[in-house]
């Protein structure tokens, strides 16, 4: 069974608690994917942290799948994730919000 958004953010919030988080659900563009039929759910999440900014990208989606691996396959069947710095995404201080 899939996680719901809310469980979701508390899980990206405690593992990026400086992060702008935003989660979305796309699960129903997946409707009859192999994934889908477990009910698993098929998540975007966008993190933007200043941790990132010595990181590559792959190392910024490691640690973005870290907040959640327990959770794949089983209840997270797919995670589209946005990895940014405060600058690539435009941020000229430390964020203070979640979506």
């Amino acid at each position: 069974m899939k996680p719901t958004h809310d469980a979701l953010l508390v899980r990206f919030r405690q593992a990026f608690p400086e992060a702008v988080i935003q989660v979305e659900d796309e699960s129903h563009l997946h409707v009859g994917h192999a994934g889908a039929e477990g009910g698993a759910g098929h998540f975007r999440v966008r993190v933007i942290d200043a941790r990132f900014n010595e990181l590559q990208h792959i190392a910024r989606h490691r640690l973005v799948y870290s907040a959640v691996s327990d959770w794949m396959p089983d209840r997270v069947h797919a995670l589209n994730i946005v990895a940014m710095t405060l600058k690539e995404a435009g941020h000229a201080s430390t964020p203070t919000g979640n979506a």
